[in-house]
């Protein structure tokens, strides 16, 4: 049986208010950093998540502990309380959206190369036509 869960944790980082969404499915814990601009409300937040959930690129998985005991009820509310009372991300989070910034920076690496060597075929291309029209009827 397939089990799955999803936090999001919204908090002010610098100039903007960002929230962090921790997805974990068979025992695999992925994140996706998203950026707000002003500070969201609730309903906004859970707008976005029913229209864009879909739609976000998570970090490749990374190995998480999942606790498959039950909590008692009274226990779980205050371990809520105190979650909502906790600032930051937690450090496996952070360590898959490292893991994610790393893998764009590497994409962007091979985009940026894969361009400056089209541009460099074209400038040579053009540099042998101009070499040849010279040559040309002279």
């Amino acid at each position: 049986m397939d089990k799955g869960m999803c936090k999001m944790t919204v908090l002010f980082e610098g100039r903007f208010w960002i929230g962090v969404i921790e997805r974990i499915e068979n025992e695999k814990l992925s994140v996706c950093k998203v950026t707000f601009g002003p500070e969201p409300e609730e309903y906004e937040i859970y707008d976005f998540i029913l229209r864009e959930y879909y739609h976000l690129k998570f970090s490749p998985a990374v190995a998480a502990v999942e606790n498959q005991r039950s909590v008692n009820p009274k226990r779980m509310q205050r371990n809520v309380k105190s979650q909502l009372e906790q600032k930051g991300i937690g450090s496996k989070a952070q360590q898959a959206l490292k893991l994610q910034q790393e893998q764009l920076k590497m994409e962007r690496k091979v985009k940026c190369r894969e361009r400056k060597q089209a541009e460099s075929e074209q400038k040579f291309k053009l540099k042998q036509q101009k070499r040849r029209q010279k040559h040309k009827g002279h």
